[in-house]
């Protein structure tokens, strides 16, 4: 396969988060012979719109708009298929992304790769570090970042 990275993401916050993902595969991908596209709309208020009263299903929403939003980018550019990275994470809801993969592949007629990338996590984990490169440290979503600074412990009752 010829890959083409695709940078999109609307969920990301706050900015400097955004910022801080692009800039390290913008760094990246040039060393590793990696063509990149780059989409520059920071589009958090269209995510929060698409989630609010529906924080449960905050996944799917996000999900939905970066598939749809990476098989638009690959019909524009001529490609055969569509993937995301998101398959490597073992936080991420696989069965979900494969669904959604699948429906937006019915929807444009490209071919959507699913691979179960987990495997290989804990080596690329270990590969990053090495290489010094910028790590993540949440889904990215403003509700995984509450999450990450504000986990409820159990306290007893009435905590």
């Amino acid at each position: 396969m010829d890959l083409t990275g695709f940078f999109f993401n609307p969920n990301i916050h706050p900015y400097t988060e955004w910022r801080a993902r692009k800039e390290a595969l913008a760094g990246y991908a040039p060393g590793a012979g990696l063509p990149m596209i780059f989409d520059e709309d920071y589009l958090l208020e269209e995510f929060i719109r698409g989630v609010v009263h529906r924080e449960g299903e905050r996944c799917f929403f996000c999900y939905v708009m970066r598939l749809r939003r990476t098989a638009q980018v690959a019909v524009q550019n001529k490609f055969d298929a569509f993937s995301t990275t998101l398959l490597v994470s073992p936080y991420q809801k696989h069965d979900l992304i494969r669904e959604i993969g699948g429906e937006v592949s019915r929807e444009t007629g490209l071919q959507f790769v699913y691979r179960d990338f987990r495997p290989g996590y804990r080596d690329a984990v270990e590969r990053s570090r090495e290489m010094g490169l910028y790590r993540q440290k949440y889904c990215g979503c403003i509700y995984s970042e509450k999450e990450r600074y504000c986990r409820k412990k159990n306290r007893g009752p009435g905590s």
